[in-house]
């Protein structure tokens, strides 16, 4: 969805006041916040009009305490690519001061292109977290047995994530394919190590798909997070049909005075990506060429990494 850059301001403007009001007290100014013990990367599909070294520096001066890579096809390293460019993003990002310990690829099993190649390799350079591609259902399949497939596929990518010693995660998704109910998950990760291959819990399309009930789910699958991913979004209707739309991070409909609580109740303190996925010119789509000033987005980008630090402060994580 486009929307007007005066709109965009406002609301960004407006969310530690609309935080505040949903009852979480303690709103800090952005100038007194002290970075918070979970670490806090921008999901660098936003910054990929950069190349390796400026994307570092500008995520550092933004003040992200990290990077999660994509690698992936149309991505900051692509999978074919990974032995050369892989180790150089990171080089980038760790010689400006930067955590390089998260990526995003389009895994979904072991016979995925440069599956065990790129995980070989992004063990190698100390990362830690990759979260997986998006799983399609077999349509000529009942559900449960769909299940059983992906249970199966899912217990082989465990088997090599543990040889290596890397933690991969698949995302809950709003949607149709697997993982748009965080209870499809819970069953098929049955039987497997949740240290080894867990979930990236992602509270926007909880939220969407679940509406008031995301907080059963969270308690269900709460095990499996290592990782999240935070963005927000309205409901919203056009051409008929109503659609999600996202906002900057505080103007939605996700309860993070809620989601924040739960998380401090079950002492989960795990790594935090930062999607932008309102109109900021191309850069929400991950576009290499944008048509919005690049101040424009880094000044939003500021502004909700700015409001995140203030909830996670208020929250006491």
């Amino acid at each position: 969805m486009r929307m007007p850059s005066r709109r965009i301001f406002l609301q960004q403007m407006s969310a530690a006041t609309a935080f505040a009001a949903s009852g979480m007290p303690g709103m800090l100014a952005a100038d007194s916040l002290e970075k918070a013990s979970i670490p806090i990367s921008i999901f660098s599909k936003h910054l990929q009009f950069l190349d390796y070294d400026s994307m570092a520096q500008t995520a550092k001066k933004i003040g992200f305490d990290g990077v999660d890579l994509t690698v992936r096809p149309r991505g900051h390293v692509l999978p074919e690519k990974v032995s050369t460019d892989l180790p150089r993003a990171v080089e980038a990002i760790r010689k400006a001061g930067l955590l390089a310990e998260m990526m995003t690829t389009s895994i979904t099993s072991l016979d995925s292109p440069h599956a065990e190649h790129l995980l070989k390799t992004a063990a190698k350079e100390g990362i830690k977290y990759y979260r997986m591609g998006s799983i399609r259902f077999k349509e000529d399949l009942g559900m449960l047995e769909n299940l059983k497939l992906i249970n199966k596929n899912l217990k082989q990518m465990e088997e090599l994530n543990r040889s290596l010693g890397i933690h991969g995660a698949y995302q809950n998704h709003a949607g149709t394919h697997f993982g748009s109910s965080v209870w499809d998950m819970h069953i098929a990760m049955e039987g497997i190590d949740p240290q080894w291959l867990g979930i990236q819990y992602d509270i926007k399309h909880a939220t969407a798909e679940g509406g008031r009930s995301w907080r059963n789910g969270l308690n269900l699958i709460h095990e499996r997070i290592h990782t999240l991913d935070i963005k927000d979004f309205i409901w919203q209707k056009r051409k008929h049909q109503w659609r999600d739309a996202h906002v900057p991070l505080g103007s939605g409909m996700v309860d993070f005075h809620a989601f924040f609580s739960l998380l401090k109740k079950y002492n989960l303190s795990v790594p935090i990506s930062v999607h932008y996925e309102y109109d900021l010119g191309g850069a929400d789509h991950g576009h290499r060429e944008i048509h919005m000033p690049r101040e424009q987005i880094f000044a939003a980008m500021t502004r909700d990494l700015t409001t995140l630090r203030s909830m996670l402060a208020a929250s006491g994580l």
